[in-house]
């Protein structure tokens, strides 16, 4: 079983999704997903963890998230006092900066997040009372529908997204993770997979590594990340196949063993399977 891969049409005029204060249960939350849009998640209150990548995160009130495209993530809303957060959804075109004479982009903090590999933010109270009315400002939008909704919620975006980069990003850096939200161990393994995905690894070299039995392994990263070993490698895979399809001009073949894959048949299925098209489907995407 791999990621939920949550599908937006790119094709749409209006590039954009919005879940505005929802509280999220641990049977109501997805237990993991991967998509092509960027998400912004703001934490109004509750407590619970939030898994990006290869980092576990504690999740708190006036915490921003930034996940780029193609980033497995999952959030744990805490039983007792689950998350109330707002979500963003938007495909990065929407948001190309006009050549004004700089090389400004408003997709620097996710660019930033992605490169240190660190995706919480911290606020302070002003930050989130700015920001909190943002959200509500793009939710009276969509609420109302006035002729020129679509306008005045895109310009909100931009906003937002310039105020992460000026006001947030410039001054505080990038969290890197709370060492209480998962095992030492847990972290370790996470950090020797992210260097490793495309070799032969599984279950019982990690766990050897981890000083735990398997099935001990097993059952707390599925509990953690919402996948079993195999399917969070196998994804890690397919995600790093895609930047290479992107990226160069390879051949498929190729990135298949480099990206660990014994056969071409079984990197197309998998591949399908994770992105719902074939590799040459996306290589013909990015042209």
């Amino acid at each position: 079983m791999g990621p939920i891969r949550k599908i937006f049409d790119n094709q749409d005029t209006f590039p954009f999704s919005y879940a505005y204060k929802n509280t999220k249960s641990s049977q109501s939350e997805l237990p993991d997903h991967l998509h092509d849009w960027y998400e912004i998640v703001y934490v109004y209150r509750g407590n619970g963890t939030f898994f990006i990548d290869h980092t576990f995160y504690e999740m708190k009130a006036g915490d921003v998230f930034l996940i780029p495209g193609n980033t497995i993530h999952r959030a744990t809303p805490d039983k007792e006092t689950p998350v109330t957060s707002t979500a963003v959804y938007f495909s990065p075109g929407l948001v190309q900066a006009p050549q004004l004479g700089d090389t400004f982009s408003y997709l620097h903090s996710f660019e930033q997040a992605a490169q240190l590999r660190h995706y919480k933010l911290a606020t302070l109270l002003p930050q989130r009372q700015h920001l909190e009315h943002c959200w509500d400002a793009i939710r009276h939008e969509l609420k109302l529908r006035s002729p020129g909704h679509r306008q005045a919620v895109y310009v909100q975006l931009l906003q937002v997204l310039l105020y992460l980069q000026r006001d947030i990003g410039s001054d505080m850096p990038l969290h890197t993770g709370d060492p209480l939200a998962a095992p030492g161990w847990m972290r370790e393994s996470l950090l020797y997979i992210d260097e490793h995905f495309c070799e032969d690894i599984g279950l019982n070299t990690l766990s050897k590594q981890a000083a735990v039995s398997p099935a001990h392994f097993s059952r707390v990263f599925k509990q953690l990340t919402g996948l079993n070993v195999t399917a969070y490698i196998m994804t890690k895979r397919i995600i790093r196949a895609k930047q290479l399809l992107a990226e160069s001009d390879t051949t498929i073949q190729h990135i298949a063993e480099l990206c660990g894959f014994e056969s071409l048949p079984h990197f197309h299925a998998m591949f399908k399977r994770v992105l719902g098209m074939t590799p040459a489907a996306a290589r013909k995407a990015f042209k």
